[in-house]
């Protein structure tokens, strides 16, 4: 995980304890868009969590432009995540 840290040049791991885990986070949206989420557009994804990364990519482009910051906006969001992983089981 430390050498993906580097090769991306962005994020910050952490541990949980509970459940030994480790988690790498992206949290500024120039990096998530210019590092990881053109990575995986070279590299594309060849499972299902494909349309679950185009549902990602579709809420960072909301976000990007600012549509979080509106009702309207952060309703579509929350629309879109309720569809994504398991949510997506009962869509067709």
């Amino acid at each position: 995980m430390k050498k993906l840290v580097q090769f991306l040049g962005c994020g910050i791991l952490s541990e949980e304890k509970r459940n030994p885990s480790i988690y790498l986070t992206v949290s500024k949206l120039d990096e998530i868009n210019d590092k990881v989420i053109s990575l995986f557009n070279k590299y594309s994804l060849q499972s299902s969590k494909k349309l679950d990364f185009s549902d990602f990519c579709e809420v960072v482009e909301l976000m990007k432009n600012k549509a979080h910051l509106t009702t309207e906006g952060l309703d579509k969001i929350r629309e879109i995540k309720a569809g994504m992983n398991i949510g997506r089981r009962g869509r067709k």
